[in-house]
């Protein structure tokens, strides 16, 4: 092998194409966008969605659904999350600040716990919500599960 004889992939190269200089480039006159037409001018550019004037696709499909203004988006964290905190941190009192200490919250989130998995320390929980067995699980261990908004 020689330095001399290495080319590129095949196809792999295009030659540019120079638009609009002359007859002879073969693009010539109308610098190949066609005649007249919108799409020929200078300045054109399509609108997302544009289908050339036919309906377009969002327009002819149908309305469907609606968005609740008074849903609560929470941010779920299991029992066996808190668990895992628990061992992590050895703390007896879990708030906010501490789960987004640990990038389990954000400061914007609702926080809800969650009654999956098992809970086996003593902890003082102080979120916005909790679930019924969560609740349950928590305080069957001597623990409490304070609600702040």
């Amino acid at each position: 092998m020689k330095l001399s004889s290495l080319t590129p992939a095949k196809g792999s190269v295009k030659s540019n194409f120079r638009r609009g200089r002359g007859q002879g480039s073969g693009g010539g006159g109308t610098a190949t966008r066609g005649h007249k037409g919108a799409q020929s001018r200078s300045g054109h550019s399509n609108k997302r969605g544009f289908e050339g004037g036919q309906m377009p696709l969002q327009r002819r499909l149908p309305k469907f659904g609606f968005k609740n203004i008074n849903r609560i988006d929470y941010v779920g964290i299991n029992l066996d999350t808190i668990q895992k905190l628990v061992d992590k941190t050895k703390t007896t009192e879990i708030t906010l600040d501490l789960l987004i200490k640990n990038g389990l919250a954000s400061k914007t989130d609702v926080v809800k716990i969650l009654g999956r998995g098992e809970l086996n320390a003593k902890v003082d929980i102080k979120v916005q919500a909790f679930t019924a067995t969560a609740k349950k699980a928590i305080e069957a261990k001597g623990g409490s599960a304070t609600e702040v908004k």
